[in-house]
């Protein structure tokens, strides 16, 4: 009896020591999942140009459950921001249909999203849309460095916490802190957007000292370039300041980034030696960031220890959109497609955005048409806001005028001198042309490398411009040439105004142009014209209460013909170096002949 008892007792010992070695051996498999600048593209279909899509939230919702059903572990859904923006189906519920849910409230609630950023293009659609869309939403939307005015706080949540199994998970969000330059103060007021890497110093010591996480994430609406822009690592407030976070301020494990629609996966080290992964995926859910996390339990510190951290990255057309996501939005997405298929009126002309990139256009001449028409303003400053769309002559829909005019801004009329004028075009074109020396040199100005090679795109195999298209600004109400055989800065020559008055370049004049332009995107006016920065808002005389676009439909429908005209009021010299420099470059971005 006693040999029993002994044995019985050497048996209970063992299961006892081995039930705490499995306990405090655990291991445990977090799996975090980012999207980040979608851009409205919930569902596979491009409304405006009425085809269908090979990425969307109903493939990366498909991805996810496919992941979720595994049983070794833990999924963390995210998002870093701009959502609200970029897709007819989000602007219905931003400013057609506001008393509904908002349709991308309502699609990331669906797939459970565990955290999200704010963006700037969520900042953009203003106070009424992203204050009623916040509340909404089923799981904390971030921006610790966004500051409410009034109380010093935060105005979004700073952070969010998250338990798997023991592991806490500290998820710290933060938003670009450049909105400033580029939206209208009415848009954001009452906020302030702190320095990136201020705010983290100041929150990964409360996070730490608070909560005691065993992992620490940045989610960031941040690119990764720091010299994005002219930009500098020492620059205040950086629009892309993650990677900066990542390496200057100890503490985190993983940096998930967006607003730069790059795509990265790579490793750097903090000033303290310690390895911080950095993922962000690519626009418009092409692609999915995943960080995949291995934690062990460590019995004798009494602590989680992380075995390994390893980014990858997801193709989403290498799924099939999930069919109950598709199912689900489909009432809403039938009265989006009845909503861009409204006709406006008639265009009697093919409008192709291609030939802005090479001198005047039809493309861009009816938006100075347009702002020239619905302001009093005397000059009027615009440039194409797409590569490569095409607008065909006939019945123009609503769908059309995203293709026209891409982003939600406003229209402002501001004061600017006439040498201010002759300096923001003299910057422009700095930018957008090459200096030619002969007939047979690039017309555009092309990124290259140290040997003076063109460096071309990864993507799509085309030469890289040296600056985005959308910053190729020109003007109409004035006359004037650009010499492309001049060096930069002394390109323009401004003979008169369109009414035959000798241009001024010290009188005042009225300027029609984008508020995004009007608040310095761009370096146009603060680098260009030399206008601080906090001048800006005062040289404002007018602004429209809703986005360009909404006024252009507006002023399409009651002409009800629209005949799109090359104002003429520009061009570009020599005329035979530029006619063969564009029918060159043309080639090499477009692959054909221009016309």
């Amino acid at each position: 009896m006693h040999r029993i008892f002994k044995r019985l007792q050497k048996i209970t010992l063992i299961l006892f020591l081995l039930s705490s070695t499995i306990l405090f051996a655990q291991n445990v498999n977090l799996k975090f999942i980012e999207t980040s600048d979608v851009h409205g593209a919930i569902l596979p279909y491009d409304l405006v140009n009425d085809t269908t899509m090979n990425s969307s939230l109903a493939q990366v919702y498909t991805y996810v459950e496919k992941e979720r059903q595994k049983k070794d572990q833990h999924v963390i859904l995210m998002d870093a921001g701009d959502i609200l923006q970029g897709d007819p189906l989000v602007y219905y519920y931003n400013y057609e249909d506001t008393s509904s849910k908002h349709i991308y409230a309502e699609a990331m609630n669906f797939m459970k999203y565990d955290v999200a950023t704010v963006g700037n293009h969520d900042i953009e659609t203003g106070h009424n849309v992203y204050d009623k869309f916040r509340t909404e939403l089923n799981f904390p939307w971030l921006a610790a460095n966004a500051i409410n005015i009034e109380t010093g706080k935060p105005y979004f949540q700073p952070y969010f916490i998250i338990e798997k199994d023991g592991i806490k998970i500290a998820i710290l969000g933060m938003i670009t802190p450049a909105i400033p330059n580029w939206l209208p103060e009415k848009i954001w007021k009452g906020i302030e957007f702190e320095d990136m890497i201020e705010t983290a110093k100041k929150w990964v010591k409360i996070i730490n000292e608070k909560e005691k996480p065993d992992l620490l994430i940045g989610l960031f609406h941040s690119g990764v370039d720091y010299t994005y822009g002219g930009q500098t690592k020492d620059s205040y407030r950086n629009e892309n300041a993650s990677r900066l976070v990542a390496e200057q301020v100890p503490g985190f494990d993983i940096v998930f980034v967006g607003h730069d629609h790059a795509g990265w996966n790579f490793k750097t080290v903090n000033v303290n030696g310690d390895s911080v992964l950095i993922v962000g995926p690519k626009a418009r859910a092409r692609t999915i960031s995943v960080a995949n996390v291995s934690m062990n339990y460590n019995s004798n510190l009494h602590k989680w220890e992380k075995e390994y951290i390893a980014g990858e990255t997801i193709q989403t057309s290498d799924y099939e959109p999930d069919a109950g996501f598709m199912k689900n939005f489909k009432s809403q997405l039938d009265i989006v497609s009845r909503y861009v298929s409204k006709p406006l009126g008639i265009i009697d002309k093919t409008l192709s955005a291609k030939e802005s990139l090479f001198g005047p256009s039809l493309f861009v001449d009816l938006i100075q048409t347009f702002q020239l028409a619905t302001t009093d303003a005397d000059v009027s400053l615009a440039s194409p806001l797409s590569f490569s769309a095409e607008i065909d002559s006939g019945e123009i829909y609503v769908g059309d005028m995203f293709k026209l005019y891409r982003y939600e801004n406003f229209l402002y009329t501001i004061s600017l001198t006439g040498k201010e004028i002759k300096d923001y075009l003299e910057f422009s074109f700095g930018n957008w042309f090459n200096q030619m020396s002969s007939s047979n040199d690039h017309l555009l100005n092309f990124k290259k490398d140290e040997n003076g090679n063109l460096i071309y795109s990864g993507q799509n195999h085309s030469p890289r411009l040296a600056q985005v298209y959308y910053n190729f600004s020109s003007a109409a109400g004035i006359n004037y040439t650009v010499d492309v055989t001049k060096p930069a800065g002394e390109r323009v020559n401004v003979t008169s105004s369109s009414d035959g008055t000798p241009f001024d370049l010290v009188k005042a004049y009225k300027v029609a142009i984008n508020s995004y332009r009007g608040n310095g995107g761009g370096g146009h006016l603060t680098r260009g014209a030399n206008i601080d920065k906090s001048e800006l808002a005062k040289r404002i005389i007018t602004s429209t209460d809703k986005d360009l676009r909404y006024y252009m439909m507006k002023w399409i429908e009651k002409k009800k013909v629209i005949t799109p005209q090359i104002i003429g009021n520009w061009k570009i010299i020599p005329e035979d170096w530029w006619k063969k420099g564009k029918e060159k470059d043309y080639k090499l971005l477009f692959g054909n002949s221009a016309e």
